[in-house]
């Protein structure tokens, strides 16, 4: 069911006047603490891991917490650039991959991993009746062959530049491969956490040092956040609207850490309806949109604009894009060019803004609404619950939308959301975006080997979608997590990793 909601109104530390941190103000001083356990890390999560099986994983929660259940052979550095991490690699031809295991692991039942384990663990994910989601990007490797113990190699049926940067899946024990074990029920990996149990309100994890990683579900965030003042969690990473974050931050018991982060948030359009066809209707809405003042009214400056699909620190990243400046006069002038059905000359257009039912989705397009209207757009705000939001869009039912990317690494993002022929359900063009430039410098960037001629064709191109606007840049917002004072040692990382859950220390 939709709706039409309005502007919220601001206080000046940015909180609702009639808002939910004031709400949740006095159940906060009530109440006794819990004990202290210090060989239990209390981590809120909206809901649990869906899939702990990282060859079907692909929701963000399951990926980061399979980082610590399993290793990978490679991982990637602060410019998404792929490092070892079981292993290295040689690119003995441009069809041909070689993997040498550096490090050496064991299983969590006491197997070593070998290359018999990379092996099996690939070779399922390429098993059509498997049914993984990660097999398309992966269904050009021809042959997998463990040549010993430590090394296995990769035979391609076509050039792949990006190759490298694929292979981040967990790898599993072959024995374990082979006897169809239930690895999303009870996982076995070679990380440095091992499995303990898993129900729907909570998973269990421990590290070699014997400290427990509890994921405590607590699906409503001023319920996480009146946990968190009371002892009955340590920390929150996201997942709290600005507001509780503000609240938290002027806690005696709490503290809230920041860093850049990489999530890209933006507006996509229909470019198969009539208004969003127009290249000056989808311009007037990139300058009609004042991002800086959102960032600064909902995020209180945490984030950055954004240009690219990748940050300017990516390897492919473009330092210069950061978007369409903020111009009301020129998009005004841009609305007075469309061409309009016979007799709406200077009705207001009117176009749905579909989002989903997060509180907070929902204030950000009240705020696009409020800043569209003076131009003559009505922005009609519909919102959703997640499930009939995101078929919506999948299916093309839509005029504008608002989404995020959340944690990407490979430019093979391009391909998938931008390509013509990536239109659902072959990919994510969910804007149905046809353009012969983007294909064309697609298909050279995947092509070329020489990394230098890459970054500068992916480059050029997030330059073009920048111009051709399928969809709107908004920002990238930072990371933050909120905790307990007594917690030390918990850093945040750019893509939101939860690695170093692996180290930290609870005071009593």
């Amino acid at each position: 069911m939709s709706q039409r909601v309005t502007e919220p109104r601001f206080t000046r530390r940015g909180l609702f006047k009639t808002g939910a941190a004031a709400a949740i103000a006095p159940a906060l001083l009530s109440g006794c603490h819990s004990p202290v356990n210090p060989q239990h890390i209390l981590v809120g999560v909206t809901s649990r891991p869906r899939m702990l099986d990282p060859r079907r994983a692909t929701d963000a929660l399951s990926s980061r917490v399979n980082r610590l259940l399993y290793h990978q052979l490679i991982d990637f550095n602060e410019a998404s650039e792929p490092i070892p991490d079981l292993a290295d690699w040689q690119m003995l031809s441009a069809k041909h991959y070689r993997f040498t295991l550096k490090k050496q692991a064991q299983f969590h039942h006491a197997k070593p991993l070998v290359a018999e384990d990379v092996v099996a663990t690939y070779r399922s994910v390429l098993d059509k009746d498997f049914g993984s989601p990660h097999r398309g990007t992966l269904s050009h490797i021809k042959t997998i062959t463990a040549i010993n113990s430590t090394q296995v190699d990769f035979i391609l049926d076509k050039d792949d530049a990006l190759f490298v940067g694929r292979l981040t899946l967990g790898i599993l024990p072959a024995d374990r491969v082979e006897k169809d074990h239930n690895f999303a029920a009870e996982p076995i990996g070679s990380g440095a956490a091992q499995f303990v149990s898993l129900n729907e309100q909570r998973l269990i994890l421990r590290r070699k040092d014997q400290v427990e990683l509890h994921f405590i579900v607590v699906k409503d965030p001023m319920v996480r956040v009146l946990k968190l003042q009371k002892g009955e969690l340590d920390c929150v990473q996201n997942d709290l609207s600005p507001e509780l974050v503000n609240y938290c931050s002027t806690q005696t018991a709490l503290k809230v850490t920041w860093q850049k982060g990489t999530s890209y948030a933006y507006i996509g359009f229909n470019l198969d309806d009539p208004w969003l066809a127009q290249p000056e209707l989808r311009q007037a809405i990139a300058q009609g949109l004042n991002r800086q003042q959102v960032i600064d009214a909902m995020f209180q400056g945490q984030a950055r604009l954004a240009g690219g699909l990748l940050p300017p620190e990516h390897w492919a990243g473009h330092p210069d894009l950061s978007g369409w400046d903020y111009n009301p006069d020129k998009a005004s002038e841009l609305i007075s060019q469309l061409a309009r059905p016979s007799g709406q000359k200077h009705q207001p257009i009117r176009l749905s803004f579909k989002t989903s039912s997060d509180p907070t989705r929902i204030r950000l397009a009240t705020l696009y609404q409020a800043q569209l209207k003076p131009l003559g757009i009505d922005l009609q705000v519909q919102s959703y619950d997640w499930g009939t939001f995101y078929n919506d869009i999948v299916q093309g039912r839509f005029q504008l939308f608002s989404l995020a990317w959340v944690g990407i690494k490979s430019p093979d993002i391009f391909q998938y959301v931008f390509a013509s022929d990536a239109i659902p359900p072959k990919g994510a063009n969910r804007g149905r975006y046809r353009d012969s430039k983007a294909d064309d410098l697609i298909k050279q960037a995947g092509q070329t080997q020489d990394l230098a001629e890459q970054a500068r064709l992916y480059r050029t191109l997030q330059a073009h979608l920048q111009a051709s606007l399928p969809i709107m840049p908004l920002w990238f917002e930072n990371q933050y997590a909120v905790m307990r004072r007594n917690l030390s040692g918990y850093q945040l990382f750019a893509d939101g990793r939860l690695d170093s859950l692996l180290s930290v220390v609870k005071k009593v």
